[in-house]
């Protein structure tokens, strides 16, 4: 009865909330760049009469260092899944029980217990997919379903490859690569990890963020990527595929949370209740091209997306792919090392 009772009170306030006279003020979101539809920030906007900042980042770190250092005016961000219990652990997020919005009852089963977030309390589900491989067709004809297209690449492909610097994305490609497990101590394997990206790294052209136009104009023709930015791509250009490295593939899913120093938290609870809504998931997956955790909201996307092979894959495909855990801080340390040497 107790739970019936604090269950029935949230969602009184979600609907009290959800007025727009209530609603009346700002909201600062801290997300990803070119990742959030303006369509679906200008529906929230005029149906809670909430004024929507929007501040972008280009890599998980890159938010935590900045929300961590305080002082910075955001109520929302958006850290991918094996981030959020590190944002949790330093204390940087408010518990808003995503659980208990009246939303919540669209998430997929799949999502609403997940490791990174038991229970659901402090994440709603933004996007999710996976990581993998970019690769031009025209200049590359063998499989792209491995990661030697970056770590033993081809002589067609070597200069013209670019690297996204996501420290947890790349180091996983590259232990599974070596059939290691994600967030794996085992010192003898990350020494062939290192070495094998040391070897590797001169054949790549770049490590960069927002590369869609560059892979569009063929400027690159392979690399490592996200499977809604290469669907992006491919789009533009019919000879863009991508890869799901057999060796193993990290899966991701980003959450939208609300920050400990956050000055307008009732609002930032009712974007998080928003994009629970199948409508509005679906202008996420339209946007950006990556599925989404909100059930139903296949009948509003495009049709495209349902047949897409950046997103539907083989049973044999999808059984490759790993959602990566938060790992223990000692391999983090480890691995965090790892990247740093690598980076210079």
């Amino acid at each position: 009865m107790k739970n019936k009772l604090i269950t029935s009170l949230v969602a009184a306030t979600f609907a009290l909330s959800g007025s727009v006279v209530n609603a009346a003020g700002e909201l600062n979101i801290y997300n990803w760049g070119n990742y959030t539809p303006p369509d679906l920030i200008e529906k929230f906007e005029k149906e809670f009469d909430i004024k929507v900042t929007l501040t972008d980042y280009d890599s998980n770190d890159t938010a935590l260092a900045k929300v961590a250092a305080g002082g910075h005016g955001f109520d929302i961000a958006v850290p991918s899944n094996m981030y959020v219990q590190q944002w949790v652990s330093l204390d940087l997020l408010l518990n808003t029980r995503v659980d208990l919005m009246p939303n919540f009852k669209n998430v997929m089963d799949a999502f609403t217990d997940p490791q990174w977030d038991p229970g659901r309390q402090y994440s709603a589900p933004w996007q999710w997919g996976s990581t993998g491989v970019t690769v031009n067709t025209k200049f590359y004809k063998g499989d792209i379903n491995t990661s030697a297209i970056f770590l033993d690449p081809p002589d067609e492909l070597k200069g013209h490859i670019n690297v996204v610097p996501e420290m947890g994305d790349v180091l996983n490609l590259a232990i599974m690569y070596h059939g290691g497990k994600p967030c794996t101590d085992d010192k003898a394997l990350l020494k062939k990890v290192r070495d094998t990206l040391v070897a590797a790294k001169p054949h790549w052209k770049s490590m960069g963020y927002g590369n869609i136009e560059k892979f569009v104009k063929e400027d690159l023709y392979a690399g490592v990527n996200w499977n809604g930015a290469s669907f992006r791509t491919r789009l533009k250009n019919p000879d863009i595929a991508y890869g799901h490295p057999m060796e193993g593939y990290p899966l991701w899913q980003d959450a939208v949370v609300v920050l400990k120093e956050a000055k307008n938290v009732e609002n930032a609870k009712i974007f998080q209740n928003f994009i629970m809504l199948p409508e509005n998931a679906a202008m996420m997956s339209a946007f950006a091209r990556y599925a989404n955790g909100i059930k139903g909201s296949e009948k509003y996307m495009p049709e495209d997306m349902l047949t897409a092979p950046e997103i539907v894959v083989s049973a044999e495909i999808a059984a490759k792919g790993t959602f990566i855990p938060a790992c223990e801080k000692s391999v983090n340390d480890m691995y965090t090392k790892l990247w740093t040497n690598l980076l210079k």
